[in-house]
């Protein structure tokens, strides 16, 4: 035997020890095999089939009457939670209903959009093509993996999930996991956007131990008995913003170009939100507040924040790409299919030619804040109740009513005309308002009197008189309001002109549609009348001045 030899026995040991670890790889194979596929099954859960039915046939969609440029017009943003069956909640959407409003869409001649398609057009790309709509689920449930996958292939369309990363596999089956995740992504209709990490949920704010948004709040510190500070605050959110982030691209997603705020909440601050007005000037977004904060912050990482509460109306398009804030038509296991067409009819915007008589569109008008009754017995509700067209009813003897014409199809008008007739004006004892740009940063509103004419900019404790002209007196006054870009034309009685160019109004920001007050100061005499009112789109005004869909038939969602 050579040094180089092993001996006999060494290599009968090291057979027998070989073939002890094959004999306990096929015992330990199939164990291993069925907790390999226990994992599995535990992280990417069986898909469910689509209800049954094949996708309907397109309805071709004719022109929309006054639509100067109908081939285009800003989508509608739509809000889902989960999909799923049994008791789980007013935002768990079935699978039948989900089903049958996709199908709904398709025989309306919708298409939906792809994020990237949606921030270009917020990033100031033309509008998509008309009947489009951006489909979107907060929070990241599995039932978009088991049930509502499926359903989005029957129908060829995309979506958008805005997760909360923290809790991607956690509380399953509840939420997605990352297997689940992926698998979405890899069928190509799926984008994933940002919900936050881990501040999606409610903490204290106080030593009372109220509870608000985390996100938006700064939190009590109990073992300290005092509120965070601004930088405390701001480190803790832009740290799980940026966490967040991380967490998607450490999974191979691309990085999210949008957020949906926690529990639908909104940071956008006008003067025309009743909570602004409310408080003082270091609710600001320009101030160290977690309102100003937040939308900074976001503003650094987002093209836009989406919400599903704005304290004016902010559908996707011009108005709300300057907010970088987007207002969605929300949908739960309360929208029936009657419900959800007539909310995709609210949502869907409309050129100015499109509505050349909305005083005679009365279902539309809804009643804003402050409507109320001196002396009277009530307020103007419901629907437009005639209180602006002499037929009554009033809110009382004497009082004040107000109305916006539709607000949400109107948010993107611009480079449009009103025409207004009034009568049974009484000197010093009642007066009409014509608001144009309603909605916007920048409304200005035209107050018509017996004998004089006024313009007031902004609205509420803000407002604030800019011009006045003196009339000839009389009980019947005509006026011409044209709306062009930043600059406002009023013209009364076809020589009383006034021309007031806002700087606010600049771009989005001065986009907004029609509104109507009226007020009756004595109580022995009768309210004012508009006797006639016409809109019409400026020539040459296009899509950029809010065309829209319109609501023919041949397009209506059935």
């Amino acid at each position: 035997m050579t040094g180089r030899e092993v001996p006999a026995p060494a290599r009968a040991a090291a057979v027998r020890s070989l073939l002890g670890l094959l004999a306990l790889a096929l015992v330990a194979l199939p164990f291993y095999g069925v907790w390999r596929y226990e994992t599995h099954r535990r992280q990417v859960t069986p898909q469910a089939a689509p209800p049954a039915g094949a996708p309907p046939a397109v309805v071709a969609a004719g022109p929309a009457a006054g639509a100067a440029a109908d081939a285009a017009a800003p989508p509608v943003v739509l809000a889902y939670h989960d999909i799923g069956r049994g008791g789980r909640g007013k935002y768990t959407v079935t699978p039948e209903d989900f089903d049958a409003q996709l199908a709904a869409l398709t025989r309306a001649g919708y298409r939906s959009l792809t994020t990237e398609e949606f921030v270009r057009y917020l990033d100031g790309g033309p509008p998509p093509a008309r009947r489009s709509v951006y489909l979107t689920f907060d929070d990241g449930t599995h039932g978009l993996w088991v049930h509502a996958d499926r359903i989005l292939a029957k129908y060829r369309m995309r979506a958008a999930v805005f997760l909360i990363t923290g809790s991607v596999g956690r509380h399953r089956p509840y939420y997605l996991s990352w297997q689940e995740i992926g698998r979405m992504a890899a069928t190509g209709r799926w984008d994933f956007e940002d919900h936050t990490h881990a501040q999606h949920r409610r903490g204290e704010v106080d030593a009372a131990g109220t509870r608000a948004s985390a996100l938006s709040s700064r939190l009590w510190l109990p073992a300290e008995r005092r509120p965070e500070r601004v930088d405390e605050y701001r480190a803790r959110i832009a740290g799980d913003l940026d966490t967040s982030l991380a967490e998607m691209a450490r999974h191979g997603l691309p990085r999210p170009r949008l957020f949906a705020y926690p529990f639908s909440e909104a940071s956008e601050v006008s003067e025309l939100s009743p909570a602004s007005e409310a408080s003082d000037a270091s609710e600001s977004v320009d101030s160290g507040t977690p309102n100003g904060i937040l939308r900074r912050e976001l503003a650094r990482r987002f093209t836009a924040a989406l919400t599903n509460n704005s304290g004016r109306p902010l559908p996707a398009g011009r108005r709300a790409a300057a907010a970088r804030e987007v207002r969605r038509m929300e949908i739960t296991r309360a929208t029936d299919l009657p419900a959800f067409r007539a909310g995709l009819e609210l949502w869907t915007a409309v050129p100015p030619g499109a509505c050349p008589e909305p005083l005679k569109d009365t279902a539309r008008w809804s009643p804003m804040g402050g409507t109320a009754a001196r002396g009277g017995t009530g307020v103007v509700t419901g629907a437009f109740a005639g209180v602006f067209t002499g037929r009554g009813p009033y809110p009382g003897r004497a009082g004040y009513a107000a109305a916006s014409y539709r607000p949400v199809a109107t948010a993107d008008w611009t480079d449009y005309t009103v025409d207004v007739t009034v009568d049974r004006l009484r000197e010093a004892t009642n007066n009409v308002g014509i608001v144009v740009r309603d909605g916007s940063l920048a409304p200005l509103t035209v107050s018509l009197s017996h004998s004089y004419v006024s313009l007031f900019a902004g609205t509420g404790e803000r407002r604030t008189e800019v011009a006045r002209r003196t009339l000839h007196d009389d009980t019947v006054h005509r006026v011409r309001v044209t709306v062009r870009g930043d600059r406002t034309e009023v013209v009364v009685d076809g020589h009383f002109r006034i021309d007031w160019t806002e700087p606010r109004a600049a771009g989005g920001n001065g986009r907004g549609g029609l509104a109507l007050n009226i007020r009756n100061g004595d109580a022995e005499g009768e309210w004012p009348r508009f006797a006639s009112l016409r809109v019409a789109a400026l020539p040459g005004a296009g899509a950029g001045a809010g065309a829209g869909a319109g609501t023919d038939p041949a397009g209506a969602v059935r």
